[in-house]
């Protein structure tokens, strides 16, 4: 008999503790709260997120800074290449109106060249180590073109043809230092007569001819214009040289020399017009 009560005891405990679990289990779950370990697995992924997040949103603003900065340099060479084609563009038009001016030039002289024959060309080259020296032109032989014509560019006298080829020639300038191959035969019509003398040399520094051979007794003044004589036998006359700009005497005190404004700009030939001595200008 007491035996039995023990083992009822014991039964009566087992199940006291299975209710009372039972109870708990469904307290736990019916509560709705969330088991500890799926709580821990929340907070571990949490704080990995927030780890990796921060090195990730750097990594991604970085990005975003780089390609915003390829894209302003992008602009920025845009915007670079539109002004170069712009100043390209402005530098034509310049050089086209500089051309244009330069044809209304040559027109005007040709309308003063109605006594001689004239050709017309185009400058294809000048060697910057010669500029004062040599031009090379688009006409040549086939065009009429012979050594020795003098060639004339805007307003004045420019050179003379010292070589010839088919369709190419070049001109040696009034302007060369080569005091040999640089002589015009010139006069100068003043109130008291003309006066001739020989254009040979020229004064880089002030970019003058110098006409030479001039008698002491002679008056020039300032302003006085200067056209060659045809007295040379290769110019013919009436070609306007220059304008007269300063008289004094040479270094020895014989003769004067007088420094001659070109009528040409010498520094910037772009056509010329040469001349053709004909018999009915004598000279």
């Amino acid at each position: 008999m007491n035996q039995f009560f023990s083992n009822k005891k014991l039964i009566i405990l087992l199940v006291s503790m299975i209710v009372s679990l039972g109870l708990i289990a469904f307290s736990i779950t019916g509560s709705g709260n969330i088991p500890i370990i799926q709580q821990l697995t929340n907070d571990i992924t949490a704080v990995v997120s927030r780890v990796v997040a921060k090195p990730t949103n750097a990594v991604v603003d970085f990005l975003e800074s780089v390609d915003g900065l390829k894209n302003t340099y992008e602009e920025n060479q845009l915007l670079k290449s539109k002004i170069d084609k712009l100043y390209e563009t402005e530098m034509e038009i310049a050089d086209l109106k500089q051309n244009n001016e330069k044809l209304k030039e040559q027109l005007s002289l040709i309308d003063t060249l109605s006594d001689y024959e004239s050709i017309n060309g185009e400058v294809l080259s000048r060697n910057p180590d010669s500029w004062v020296d040599k031009i090379v032109v688009d006409k040549g032989s086939q065009n009429g073109i012979e050594l020795d014509m003098s060639v004339m560019s805007g307003n004045g006298l420019i050179g003379r043809v010292v070589e010839v080829n088919p369709t190419s020639s070049k001109i040696q300038l009034v302007t060369t230092l080569d005091q040999n191959n640089n002589r015009v035969a010139a006069s100068v019509d003043t109130d008291d007569g003309v006066i001739h003398g020989i254009v040979n040399g020229y004064d880089a520094e002030t970019n003058r001819l110098i006409l030479k051979q001039v008698t002491t007794e002679a008056e020039l003044k300032e302003g006085d214009k200067v056209m060659t004589s045809g007295l040379g036998g290769i110019a013919p006359s009436a070609l306007l040289i220059g304008t007269i700009d300063e008289v004094k005497l040479d270094s020895f005190g014989l003769s004067q020399e007088a420094y001659i404004v070109p009528a040409a700009d010498t520094n910037d030939i772009r056509y010329v017009t040469f001349i053709k001595r004909t018999a009915e200008s004598g000279e």
